[in-house]
């Protein structure tokens, strides 16, 4: 996951500050993701589930600022060139729809209370779950800022030679 994190970043670096503080924060959400992932022992459940509560910070602030932010750009863009990108848009966003309500519910697996290890460990499952979803999300929205922004980037820097 982390090597298509730094593929994109090298194929859509600074076309937009957005999307480079986007990719920044899906670094982030990996690393904090392979952290908890790695766990094999669960006899500090205060610091495990501390983990687990980073991952899930990293991982709301995420799929949020895709859906409020980015998204929302790439809509705009999609709908200001009207060449096909609304049908695009039709069919990826009700499937990062599905994967946003997927990480919501893991966040809210995590309640306020302090967690025992087998719970905690219980929570392995569903993470493995949930990494296999992100990666999908990855995909599609990597595939979305291809189709959606980067072909554009050339109408957008120069408007004379539209």
């Amino acid at each position: 996951m982390l090597e298509n994190v730094q593929s994109a970043r090298e194929r859509w670096g600074g076309v937009s500050d957005l999307i480079d503080r986007w990719l920044r924060e899906r670094q982030d959400l990996i690393v904090k993701f392979c952290d908890v992932s790695g766990t094999t022992d669960f006899s500090d459940t205060d610091a495990i589930r501390a983990r687990f509560v980073a991952l899930c910070e990293v991982l709301v602030d995420y799929v949020s600022a895709g859906h409020f932010e980015v998204y929302e750009q790439l809509i705009r863009e999609a709908k200001e060139f009207d060449d096909g990108g609304m049908e695009l848009v039709a069919k990826v966003y009700p499937k990062l729809e599905e994967i946003t309500e997927e990480a919501l519910s893991f966040n809210d697996r995590l309640n306020g209370d302090a967690m025992p290890s087998d719970e905690l460990e219980a929570l392995m499952e569903p993470l493995s779950n949930l990494g296999e979803q992100l990666e999908t999300r990855f995909e599609l929205e990597d595939f979305l800022i291809e189709h959606l922004h980067n072909v554009h980037a050339d109408k957008v820097a120069s408007p004379s030679s539209a």
